[in-house]
């Protein structure tokens, strides 16, 4: 795992695959970070992005058939970092988003927490 002291971190998790999930958050939680979610839908993520409460998120590019283009748009528009996770690739990705990082499905947990060490807030 990374050295990095992700402990003081809270992750929103935006993911519609429990089981993928499940993972991301066992991982998260094993290095000290509290997650909030999973949302697994657009209006439930924009819910909890209005409810706030958390300093970065780990962004699935497509939740249950739906592009999560507004939910990328209203975290940039707050100014809040995200890391899209995704097995789309880089033609997966939002056109506005293509230069925000990406982690590619199957990941590894020491590459999410790798990318959270890198991409969170200072």
């Amino acid at each position: 795992m990374t050295d990095a002291d992700l402990s003081n971190l809270t992750v929103l998790i935006v993911e519609d695959e429990p089981l993928i999930a499940m993972s991301l958050e066992d991982a998260l939680i094993d290095q000290g970070v509290t997650c909030l979610g999973p949302a697994g839908s657009v209006s439930a993520a924009l819910e909890m992005i209005e409810a706030g409460g958390f300093d970065i998120a780990l962004l699935d590019v497509n939740l249950r058939g739906e592009r999560v283009d507004a939910v990328a748009d209203r975290l940039a528009g707050a100014g809040i970092p995200f890391i899209f996770t995704t097995g789309h690739g880089a033609e997966g990705l939002p056109d506005a988003h293509r230069t925000r990082p990406v982690i590619g499905k199957p990941f590894r947990d020491i590459d999410i927490t790798d990318a959270l060490a890198r991409h969170r807030p200072r």
